[in-house]
Order: structure tokens, then sequence, then C-alpha cells
């Protein structure tokens, strides 16, 4: 110790350093570490990590890279953090279970829900397509880029972010006392929402949920009631449960299963399969004989769980919804950075702030345009002043002692300015041909005109905010997929009679038992399936009975009475008849107003159709039913259906024929036909005796060349005659407009079915319709018992015509799209009654349709 040395102890408060210490150690992790910018959803390390790799030229049509590479290139330039913690935030952008829509593409083992990944030795990486869209642009000054940790190098403030990464891929981290976590959605929808509200500043929250109905999970599942996304929508917070995508399946023909073939965000098969053991062994969950995972790259998940014998299936999935993570609940809790402050944003909010970040983008982008091409512009001029003089100019240049005196005089003789003096003077000996004098004359004219579009960018906010919205538009349409989360507004479970959990099987050995496990009690109900595709059933026999509003609800195409356990069947479009199980529905509240099934799921969900197939009708599986073909074909069906089959053919169809329409026909019920040009043909059912189900039917109509069949409706008859309520309805168009049937240029016309004679089979019928001009086809047609509803293809009510037309007479105009036909809601459950609708139920979840109104309404021209 050298003698100078003196001891310098200084006394401070600690209760103050803690404070302030602590205070930088929060500010740190806030701001530099867990929370996401709300414009571009990203956190600063995954930021600087796609950055890192773009500069790195790491793009998706180049090879893959040590992932190691990129861990140490972002650690040594721009995160002072440990190699660990920025691979992790690596791998989860290339997970596809993790983001909606990857930004990384992984090659290697990037982990799955129950393993982690391979050391970033072993795995390798690249930017995935999306990734370019947020770091685009970065040279043309669209963001502010500030130094790295030790001011050497530079990196983005914020990415560009073409699409709404925060929404669309969500995010989770844990802060100094705050935390956020926020759900993945569904690319199309947020991008459909940001421009909706880049074109209406002042649209509503209620606006944007009918754009955008709830999150989009990559694992899909189901979500249950809604009431938590729309609080997490308004105020940033809420919650919602989600379920694991289940079918009951005949495994073998004595063994009934239960296979999963979604799980909820972010639960992996092997925590499910521990904890139905866990529940087995503590005897908390019985009548399970096997769990097997059969998880694999081509089928994707399928975890298959057995049951024994005598257990009932609803039962047991009721029981693991209960006991195990088949049934999972997500808290939103949106807080994000806005301007270096967190804060938690509702749906509206996080919009806004990412429309109002993109239009600064493109503004900063196109000024930084417009300047380049004026500073190129201004060398064009320069260079053509000197090609028109050339010769003079090379003799100023070589007279010239240095270069400096040639600039001087370059600029004195010819008005230049020092910049295009500079240029001039670099010229080359090839830029001074004929050629190259046409080629800059023809750019200048280009960048006049770039500059004039530039400008008329920058000049007018509209046409900025549609450029915008357009882009947005563009990646929409190159990286947007289906919806996969199905939304269910209440519960999609069968009603079950009783509350407490009863395991024990039925037979022989469980008959001195009450009753089944869990059983369903077998009271009488509604079968119903709408025109948009939705199926479900009633609690109980309620009324159907007109509500005082007019409320939205969809056209029903079947209302079937029976009880919940028992069958229906499906009648497809290829000849195909279907068994289904009542049980297996998804049940509607008790409602003694208008039904609808805001409540119900595709019917996809309970059927196998195959490519090109489509759900024609539901109809009882006891009763004789008539069938009508496009082809003019005409067939009843005795109910004579194999017991131990669940699917088998009703109709044998010829090549290219199709069913049109199939419903309950009684001996005095009337078979209808309506063709594309306008014939009706009406006849008396005990023309078409019963057959088997492999009988190919018999004539029903005669058609015209090049005519075709496109509704088939059965009548009710009432005391003997046909009911005096019918109606014919039928919608006409153009057979070659682009658009959807239904648009305003289509007209709709109601007729009494009274005023139709009845002919004989076989026969062409009656005119039901004059075409206006430029109407030469039928585009949609129904019959049956009225009032007559009408139904765009969302369900949402639309009007038709109050006055009953002539028979041969023309229609009304349309002002909005009519997509299906039906009967009233009060008169829909008196018997099988098909609905007229133009496409096949959609496997995906209609899109939002605003209506003209408050009730959703149409109106008439």
């Amino acid at each position: 110790m050298s003698e100078d040395f003196t001891e310098n102890i200084v006394d401070i408060d600690v209760s103050s350093e803690m404070k302030s210490s602590f205070l930088e150690y929060a500010y740190s992790v806030i701001y530099s570490r867990a929370l996401p910018d709300a414009r571009d959803g990203l956190k600063p390390v995954q930021r600087r990590i796609l950055y890192m790799m773009s500069e790195m030229g790491l793009r998706p049509d180049r090879g893959h890279v040590k992932s190691a590479r990129v861990v140490g290139e972002v650690m040594g330039k721009l995160h002072p953090h440990g190699d660990s913690a920025i691979y992790d935030a690596m791998v989860r952008m290339a997970q596809d279970f993790s983001l909606r829509l990857p930004l990384i593409d992984g090659h290697g083992n990037f982990g799955s829900l129950d393993a982690g990944p391979a050391a970033p030795r072993y795995t390798e990486a690249r930017l995935a397509a999306p990734a370019l869209t947020l770091t685009e642009h970065l040279d043309e000054d669209v963001v502010n880029f500030v130094p790295n940790y030790d001011n050497q190098f530079m990196q983005p403030e914020v990415l560009p972010a073409a699409f709404p990464n925060l929404l669309v891929n969500g995010a989770s981290g844990i802060a100094v006392g705050m935390a956020t976590n926020m759900a993945p959605h569904n690319l199309r929808e947020v991008i459909a929402g940001a421009r909706h509200l880049i074109a209406n500043p002042e649209a509503t929250l209620a606006e944007l949920m009918k754009i955008i109905p709830g999150p989009d999970l990559p694992s899909g599942g189901r979500i249950v009631g809604l009431d938590g996304i729309r609080d997490a929508y308004a105020t940033g917070r809420g919650s919602f449960r989600t379920r694991a995508k289940v079918d009951v399946e005949q495994l073998t023909a004595r063994r009934t299963g239960l296979v999963v073939t979604e799980l909820p965000y972010m639960v992996s098969p092997e925590k499910v399969i521990e904890k139905i053991k866990d529940a087995v062994s503590a005897k908390k969950l019985q009548g399970i004989s096997d769990v097997t995972d059969l998880t694999d790259r081509h089928h994707k998940l399928r975890l298959v769980i057995e049951i024994k014998n005598g257990f009932n299936p609803q039962a047991i999935l009721a029981q693991l919804y209960k006991l195990t993570p088949m049934e999972d609940s997500f808290g939103i809790n949106n807080v994000t950075l806005v301007d270096g402050q967190p804060q938690t944003l509702g749906l509206l909010e996080l919009l806004r702030v990412y429309t109002a970040h993109r239009i600064d983008v493109v503004r900063r982008r196109t000024s930084f345009r417009l300047g380049k091409k004026k500073d190129r512009l201004h060398l064009v001029e320069g260079l053509l002043i000197a090609i028109v003089d050339i010769d003079e100019v090379i003799q100023i240049i070589r007279s010239s002692d240095e270069v400096a005196a040639a600039r001087e005089r370059l600029m004195a003789i010819y008005d230049l300015s020092e910049v295009q003096a500079g240029y001039i003077l670099e010229l080359r000996l090839r830029q001074l041909t004929k050629f190259s004098r046409i080629e800059l004359e023809r750019e200048q004219e280009e960048l006049h005109q770039q500059i004039a579009e530039l400008e008329r960018i920058l000049g007018s906010e509209e046409v900025l905010r549609q450029l915008v919205s357009d882009e947005l538009g563009e990646i929409a349409e190159k990286y947007g997929t289906a919806r996969r989360t199905v939304l269910l507004e209440s519960e999609a479970a069968p009603a079950l009679a009783g509350k407490a959990l009863s395991a024990e099987p039925t037979g022989k050995a469980g008959q001195d038992k009450a009753a089944m496990p869990l059983e369903v009690a077998d009271e009488p109900c509604w079968v119903l399936l709408s025109s948009s595709g939705q199926i479900a059933r009633t609690s109980d026999q309620q009324p159907f009975a007109e509500s005082g509003s007019r409320a939205k609800h969809d056209v029903f195409r079947a209302a079937l009475a029976s009880t919940a356990r028992g069958e229906v069947a499906a009648v497809t479009s290829t000849g195909r008849m279907l068994r289904l199980q009542v049980v297996d529905m998804p049940v509607l509240p008790p409602s003694s107003g208008l039904p609808n099934l805001s409540g119900g799921v595709p019917a996809q969900e309970f059927l196998s159709l195959h490519k090109g197939e489509a759900l024609v009708s539901l109809v009882p599986i006891d009763a004789v039913i008539a069938l009508g073909t496009a082809a003019g074909v005409v067939k009843r069906v005795n109910p004579e259906y194999p017991l131990n089959r669940e699917e088998w053919e009703v109709i044998a169809l010829k090549d290219k024929d199709r069913v049109i329409g199939a419903g309950v026909a009684q001996d005095a019920d009337e078979l209808v036909f309506i063709t594309s040009g306008a014939q009706l043909l009406r006849f008396c059912a005990t023309a078409v005796r019963p057959q088997g189900r492999t009988a190919a039917g018999m004539a029903g109509i005669k058609l015209a060349s090049g005519d075709a069949a496109i509704s088939f409706d059965v009548v009710r008859s009432v005391d003997g005659a046909a009911d005096p309520t019918a109606v014919v309805v039928t919608i006409a168009g153009s057979s070659s407009a682009k658009g959807l049937p239904g648009t305003s240029t289509a007209s709709a016309k109601v007729t009494e079915f009274a005023e139709f004679p009845a002919k004989g089979r076989a026969t062409g019928g009656v005119r039901a319709h004059r075409f206006l001009k430029e109407e030469n086809t039928l585009l949609l047609a129904w019959a049956g018992a009225g009032p007559a509803k009408a139904a765009s293809s969302a369900g949402v009510a639309r009007a038709l015509p109050l006055e009953h037309g002539r028979r041969d007479g023309s229609g009304v105009p349309l002002s909005q799209g009519v997509d299906a036909l039906g009967p009233s809601v009060s008169t829909a459950a008196t018997g099988a009654t098909d609905a007229a609708a133009i496409e096949p139920a959609a496997t995906e979840a209609p899109e939002p349709v605003i209506e003209n109104d408050d009730n959703g309404q149409g109106t008439l021209l």
C-alpha cells in the first residue's frame, strides 16, 4: 500500500440507495426487456434479432445459417444480455404453435410443447417471408435510429411493421410491478379492422368487433363464452375459456373413443395425458381404458382416449373438461408501451396506435423518395445541358488546370449548381452518345411523373391513408389464412340431467345403479339447421313464436321435432344419408321469443363431407322422405335403413347430377320443382311411389335444353289440400353477373302458391317469373309455408316484397343481397321444410356484415 493512500469512505442512506437502484432496475426491465411496443408489437430483443438478421441478409430466398451466429451478432452488437435469453426469443418467433404468423424460418429442432429446442449450435435459421414486411424500407428514413449500448452501432427505435404484429402474434412478458399477456388474432380480420379504422377514423369499438370477433389461436380449439373477450376489447383486461376440439369416433366395432385434434393454446398432449393418468389413479375419473398419442407430422395432433363399454362419451368429456387442461382459461392483459409509457389498451386504442404509426411510416417513406427523385432530376437536367453542348464542355474541362477550376467555369458558363457540375466532371465517355441523351430525356419525363405522384400523396391526407390501406390489403391477401379457432357464444355441450358425477357403467353389472354416468335426459327438443350452416338443438320443446322486435336470425333450412337422445339424418348433395346423434349437438338456451343459432356450430363439425359435397337438409330417420335432383329426378324413400351403419346411399345418382332438396313427404303433400328457366311444376306426392334406398328415382320435371332444377320443396297439406299460406319466392338475375347472386341487380317476387296449377309428374310445369331486361335466369327459388323469410350469407335478415305478385309477373328490384330463402320461424317447425340457399354451408365463419339500419333489415328500391 502506498504511503499517500488515504481511506475514502462515503456514508449513504441505504433506503435512498435501494430506492434509486430499484427504480433503475425496474425502468430497465419495463422499457428494455419485458414489454412490447404498441407500434410494431416487438420487445427490444425481438426487434434486434429481426433487424440484425435483415442486416446479415438472411432472407427467405437464401440459405439458413447457424443460430449461434445470429445470437452472437445480436449479443455483440445490439443486445447486452445473455445468449440464452436471445436464443429463447429467437426460438419462440420460429414456433408455429406459439405465434399465429411465425417470423423466423427455423431449420432443425426448435422445440415443441413438450420439449425445449436443441442448442443454437445445432439449429439453423433465416427470416420468414412475413418478417420482411416488418423490416422493409428501413433505408428510406421511415423510423428513427438510436445508438446501441456502447454507441458504436445504430439500431431502429421501432420497425416499420407493415402489419399489426402485436394483435396478430400476441405477446407475453413479466416486468416489475406489471405484466402483459395478449392473445393472437387472425391476420385477415385484424387488417380488415385496421383498414376500416383508416377509412373511418371515428369508428366505434362495436363496429370493429363485427370485423374482429375474437382471438384466433395457433392451435385452433374453441373459445366458449365471449363476454370476457368483449371486456378485454373495451378495457384491455379480460379472460376467456378455451376448449379442445374433440370428436366421438367408433374406434372398433365395440369400442368408442374421444379423438382430440386441437388443444387449448400452449397446452401439450403430454400434459393432458399426465393429468388424465393422475385423475384415473386418484379415482376422480373413470370410464377410460387407454390414452394414446398418435400425433405425427402428417396428421398433426391426434390424441385418442378410449372409453370403456357402457360409459357415456359425453359424460366422460364433461369430466375431462373439468379435471384436465382440455379446458383452459386465457387471461388478457394488454399492457404495452405507447410513447415510452406502459399503458393498458383496448382493441380500438391498439389499432389507432398502429394505424397512426403506419401512416407516419408511409409519409416519411414518401418524403424520402420525393427527395431522392428531385435530386436525381436535378442531375439529369444538368447532364442534358452538358450533352447539348458537349464539345464546348469538353474544351472547358481540358483547358482547366484543375478540377476545381473546371467546376467553377462550368457553373459560371452554363448556370449549373455545384452538384450538377461535379456530376458532369465524372461523366464517362459512353454516356455521350445520342442514345444516352434519349434515355436521359425519357428518365426526365418519368421523374416528373413520379414526383407529381409523390407530391399528390403528400398533399392529400385522404390519398395517403388510402395508400396505407391498400398496402395492408396486399399483406392480408399474401399472408392471410383462414380462421382456426371456433367462437361459441354459449356452451356447446349437451344438457346434463343432474349435477352429480356418476361413473358407474350400465348393463348387468350396473343395473342396480340409478342411471348412466351424467345421463342426458331424453326430453323433447327441436333440431335446427340454418342457411349459414349452423346446427344446434333447443334445450326443450319451446314454442317458435315471433318476437316483437325484428331481430337478426338465420333462415332455417330444417327444423325437426326430436328428443335429446334421438337420431336424425343428414342428406347430402351426392345422395348420401348420414346418421346424427341429437345429444352431440350444441344446446341453445331456453327462449320464449325468436330463436337464433348464435350458439350453434358449423354443421361440418358433425359431418364428414367429401370434396365438392354439400349438406342439403336434415330429415327424420323414421319417415318417408322425398328427394329432388338438379336433373329433375324425384324419389320417395322408404325408411328402411341399416341399423348398424352410420351412413348409406338413398338415391343412385347419374353422373354430374346432385340432390337439391329433401323433406318429409306424406301422401297428401305436394312436391314442387323450380328451374333456372323460371318453370314451376307441382304435383301430388302420391304420383311418386316410395322406393328402396338404392333405387334411382323417376322423372320429376321435364327440363328444357340447358335448363336445370334449382329448387325442390315439399308443401305440406292442411285438411287434404295444400297449405293456404304457402307461397313461392323467386329471385331473378343475370347468369353472366360477376357478383354473388342476390346483388342489387336482382329482382324478387313473392306469389301465392295457389296461383300455380297442379300438373302431372314428368311435365314441364308453368312459368313462375317473367324476366326483366338483363335478366335471363333464376338465381334462387323456394316454395313453402308462408310468410317467407330471406337472409344474407351471414344470417342477417333481408326484406322481401310485401305484396304478392302475379304468377307470371316480374320481380321487384332488391337493394340488398339475398342469399337464402325459407319459412317464417312460426311455421318452420310444422314439418320438414328446406330453405333454399345459393351455396353450401361454408367451413369458415362468415365475414361480418354491416347492415343499412339498426335492426338489420333491408329495404326495397
